[in-house]
């Protein structure tokens, strides 16, 4: 029996098995006992371990809810969320707070959200926002109350404290520049996961085009998963599709996010087709791995650092002076430029 098989006999997450087993604090008396004593009918040699202390007064959760085909179960290792999971421990430990994390599957949403607000683990919660729709969002505001902070979206409606990326800015800058560059066919690779930063960047990129007279013919879009750094075979037959009827791809595209233009620039090899000298191509977030992949990502920067201190401190001033106002804040990106986008045949000297 595996961890998979006792949080379903249980009845639990497989966080939740994994604080029993490992005698850390988040879960229940009567529901650890639950656990322990299915694992030892399944032969787990358990050890005594006392119980982590819990000093929820100087607090904060970082909760996640995973396994969405944008946020993975180990979401940790994910580039964006690792770099921004970073920044938050560093403010929290400035600030003299420790970070709980939570990860829940999507599939127990509201079961395991008010089993984590019954168990009252910290002082307030920093949700991260970037697979929740507005309805999952306001559910998790009416269980845990004021001390929220959610990150990485952004829903205008809601009354809810928000942090998150000004995606239709960072798009937008994406289109100017590749239109300042001569540019004058362009094609868009969009996950085939949607969320609302997405939305945002497509927005952005075929604003910033329409001001020039310009757009993304519908068969210039192109649809790939979001999460994988290697080729794609999909990817793949829809260029070559687009080939096959057009007889040459368009001379610069963008790409949602990074994993996606690395990937592409993968594939886009695979086929022998040349970067940036036969097409030009524009990511979004600016992970490490921009500048590890060759030739080095043009991209936007998220600046993740920004946020991670906005959010840790809106929760603390909502906790320390009682700070009931909601407040939305998106915070603003910027081209870099590195060496995957070059001017357009025609504008070149």
């Amino acid at each position: 029996m595996n961890l998979d098989d006792i949080a379903k006999k249980a009845g639990v997450s497989k966080s939740a098995v994994s604080f029993a087993l490992n005698g850390k604090p988040g879960i229940s008396a009567e529901t650890r006992q639950r656990i322990l004593q299915i694992a030892e009918e399944a032969g787990y040699s358990l050890k005594q371990r006392p119980l982590a202390s819990d000093n929820a007064a100087k607090s904060l959760t970082f909760l996640v809810f995973a396994n969405s085909g944008i946020v993975l179960e180990q979401y940790y290792q994910q580039p964006f969320f690792r770099e921004l999971i970073h920044f938050i421990e560093e403010r929290c430990r400035s600030q003299g707070y420790s970070l709980i994390f939570s990860t829940v599957d999507k599939e127990f949403f509201e079961r395991d959200i008010r089993v984590i607000a019954e168990e009252k683990r910290s002082s307030g919660i920093i949700l991260l926002g970037t697979n929740l729709t507005a309805e999952q969002v306001s559910t998790i505001s009416e269980i845990f109350g004021t001390h929220l902070v959610v990150l990485d979206t952004h829903f205008d409606t809601l009354p809810v404290h928000f942090v998150g990326i000004n995606n239709f800015m960072g798009a937008y800058q994406a289109g100017a520049y590749l239109t300042g560059m001569g540019h004058r066919t362009f094609g868009y690779i969009a996950s085939n996961v949607r969320i609302h930063n997405f939305e945002e960047r497509k927005r952005g990129f075929l604003q910033s085009l329409s001001e020039q007279g310009l757009e993304v013919p519908r068969g210039s879009f192109f649809s790939v998963a979001p999460t994988m750094l290697s080729s794609q075979d999909d990817l793949k037959r829809q260029l070559e599709s687009h080939l096959q009827l057009n007889g040459k791809l368009p001379s610069a595209v963008f790409c949602e996010c990074d994993y996606i233009a690395i990937s592409a620039m993968k594939t886009l090899a695979e086929l022998g087709i040349s970067v940036p000298a036969e097409i030009s191509v524009v990511g979004f977030d600016n992970i490490t791995e921009a500048m590890v992949v060759s030739p080095e990502l043009t991209t936007i920067h998220v600046e993740k650092e920004r946020m991670a201190h906005l959010a840790v401190d809106m929760l603390i001033e909502s906790l320390e002076r009682g700070q009931q106002v909601k407040t939305k804040i998106k915070v603003d990106t910027r081209l870099v430029i590195r060496n995957s986008a070059q001017a357009a045949v025609s504008n070149r000297i």
